[in-house]
């Protein structure tokens, strides 16, 4: 079984604790930046094992009651149909979808922000139909020389020109649909706008990553810079922390170069900044609720790993250039970790080795590992599952789950109906074949009710899987990666 390294009670309190007593510093209004994920914080729970992937939410939800949310989207991701990767949506789509999320558990979201805002139609179209939602809406405008030109920033033909957002509670989470929406500026212009209204609120930061409390090359630190090498992060010692405390802690670049700016917009805005350095900004408690660091370290070499089979395929993929290779080879270094130490791996390619077709496998939480290979019912992965059904279910592996007589009219009507090339089964389709093979064989039910103890699994594929795949196994749980390998010729493989 895996390995807890982090206590999410712990957390969750100390963290909901330590936010109320930033609020206390201020005139009862805090603007708090959310980096990273605010929902399905998948990588947090993968290099920290205990973490939830909705652990920021359910703090903020001890909070319930003082919360406002701004959801933040840049006009140019708008414009341009940006897609949240690991979820296959566009940006404007995901702000829809966080609101949804924020609603459905009771959290009000206060209005949308525009960033970047230049008369854009598809911006404009958007705006009107967030408008008839009954979602309030704000437009943020570029200023000439953000970040530098402090003296142009903050006046009034800088943050001043902004929309003010009027905000009724003291804790206002500033979120967006993901990297470079402009949630900083916002909450500077609110900022800017509150105290000439007379407010003396406050500005903090809350990015789980790098976790400030542990060492520089820490693998739970070195798994962010593998996880942002596109963005071009590197985790540094923050040097002004050291100068004003003489205690080492731990940044990245972006908020190191950018503090002696943004301190001094603080200063012009609140007369007096109450930060001495980034570290000061943050109010990440994770650090302080790994109980298991040896866990979070095998974790966080388990994902810098997959870091680098996730950027071999976007390379194949054209997505990312081999500077990002590069620099996540160096991560893998750092950490003393290598492609060697995924298990399943070699697994998979002695297997596509033997039988000259795409293979799978997968390394289940005891250590066993099941291969699958390509047939003409099904492909790789989806045999793969199914024999590491049977292996959790116990069942012998010469029998039949599911009937060929089930198998051949689903592959008819993929082909001869539905217009596909390929007559294999995916693994949904195999995953509902199953379903309606349980209601009349017992051991399907049995296969079937093994599911959730693939979750956590690592799996492997000799080539890149199709969309619909790599969603399945994503739902399912299991860490897949593939080698950059398309499986035929073709130059179109969605």
């Amino acid at each position: 079984m895996k390995k807890i390294g982090f206590d999410n009670q712990k957390y969750l309190e100390m963290q909901s604790a330590h936010i109320k007593e930033r609020i206390s510093l201020f005139d009862n209004k805090l603007y708090l930046e959310f980096g990273g994920k605010l929902f399905d914080d998948h990588h947090a729970s993968r290099v920290l094992p205990g973490f939830q992937p909705d652990s920021k939410l359910k703090m903020l939800l001890t909070l319930k009651d003082q919360v406002e949310v701004l959801i933040v989207i840049n006009a140019a991701d708008i414009e341009k149909n940006k897609v949240r990767s690991d979820l296959g949506i566009t940006y404007d789509d995901e702000t829809l979808r966080l609101i949804d999320a924020f609603n459905g558990v009771g959290l009000y979201v206060g209005c949308v922000i525009i960033s970047q805002y230049q008369n854009q139609p598809s911006v404009d179209a958007f705006i009107a139909y967030l408008n008839q939602l009954g979602i309030k809406t704000a437009k943020h405008y570029p200023i000439s020389g953000y970040p530098n030109n402090v003296k142009l920033i903050v006046s009034e033909d800088g943050f001043g020109k902004n929309d003010y957002v009027e905000t009724t509670h003291p804790l206002v989470v500033v979120t967006a649909p993901g990297p470079g929406s402009g949630k900083m500026a916002t909450c500077l212009s609110q900022l800017y706008h509150e105290n000439k209204r007379g407010v003396k609120a406050g500005y903090a930061k809350y990015e789980t990553f790098p976790i400030w409390n542990l060492p520089l090359k820490h693998p739970v630190n070195l798994a962010y810079e593998a996880a942002t090498a596109d963005l071009n992060d590197i985790n540094m010692i923050d040097p002004f922390h050291l100068e004003a405390y003489g205690k080492t802690t731990v940044n990245y670049n972006r908020d190191v170069e950018i503090f002696p700016v943004l301190n001094t917009i603080l200063e012009k805005i609140m007369g007096e900044s109450p930060y001495k350095s980034p570290t000061d900004m943050g109010v990440n408690m994770a650090g302080n609720c790994i109980i298991d660091d040896d866990a979070c370290i095998q974790a966080s070499k388990e994902e810098i790993i997959r870091r680098y089979y996730s950027a071999l395929v976007d390379h194949k993929m054209g997505l990312t250039g081999e500077d990002t290779i590069s620099k996540i080879e160096l991560v893998m270094s750092q950490a003393e970790t290598s492609i060697e130490d995924r298990k399943c791996v070699q697994a998979c390619l002695d297997r596509f080795h033997e039988t000259g077709e795409p293979a799978c496998s997968i390394e289940l939480n005891d250590g066993q590992i099941i291969t699958g290979k390509t047939t003409s019912l099904l492909g790789a992965a989806s045999a793969c599952v199914l024999n590491a059904l049977k292996v959790l279910g116990k069942i012998d592996h010469d029998i039949f789950l599911i009937s060929p007589s089930i198998i051949e009219p689903i592959q008819k009507l993929k082909t001869e109906n539905l217009g596909n090339n390929n007559p294999r089964l995916h693994v949904d389709e195999i995953l509902i074949a199953l379903a309606i093979s349980a209601t009349t064989n017992p051991l399907s039910h049995t296969a079937l009710k093994q599911l959730p103890k693939l979750r956590d699994a690592q799996a492997h594929s000799s080539v890149i899987l199709s969309d619909v795949d790599l969603n399945i196994f994503r739902k399912l749980g299991i860490h897949l990666t593939c080698e950059p390998v398309y499986q035929t010729k073709k130059l179109y493989h969605k």
